[in-house]
């Protein structure tokens, strides 16, 4: 059972999303406390592929208040995310093809520990978004005539 914490619904609406990860961070303890708070903000956040190793970029966590500056963490410093080597080098390789971007879809508890979830995105036109509005409020009408004819 995992609890939301916070869910990236301009990423969905932006990217194709064909594949999607989870993978842990690594967070230092006020981070947590912040998080814990409910004062973490994905709506930016995307990964990206270094060395090797897979960071996060974009993620806004407050400072915890009653921290001191020694204990501090920096507000978008990016955060390491822990994921098996055979899937960052997968990563890596759909992440450098053209168009394609590793956008944050949501962050989540799972048995006491954050994790994150990344998609693999291939940026929609805006004839596209327009699209999947349409489609979405067609299936939206057609509910609620079913549920309009079924009341009778």
């Amino acid at each position: 059972m995992s609890a939301d914490i916070g869910n990236n619904r301009k990423a969905r609406r932006d990217y194709h999303i064909s594949d999607t990860y989870e993978c842990g961070i690594e967070l230092k303890g006020t981070e947590v406390k912040s998080i814990r708070e409910g004062k973490a903000n994905i709506a930016d956040a995307y990964a990206r592929i270094e060395n090797g190793q897979a960071f996060l970029y974009g993620c806004h966590i407050q400072p915890w208040q009653t921290a001191g500056e020694w204990f501090q963490h920096g507000l978008t410093r990016p955060r390491r995310l822990l994921l098996h080597k055979k899937e960052i080098l997968k990563l890596s390789e759909e992440s450098s093809q053209k168009g394609c971007t590793l956008p944050c879809l949501r962050m989540y508890w799972k048995s006491g520990r954050v994790k994150v979830e990344i998609g693999v995105g291939k940026g929609k036109s805006h004839s596209d978004q327009r699209q999947d509005l349409k489609k979405r409020t067609e299936l939206r009408e057609a509910q609620r005539e079913m549920s309009r004819f079924n009341r009778r």
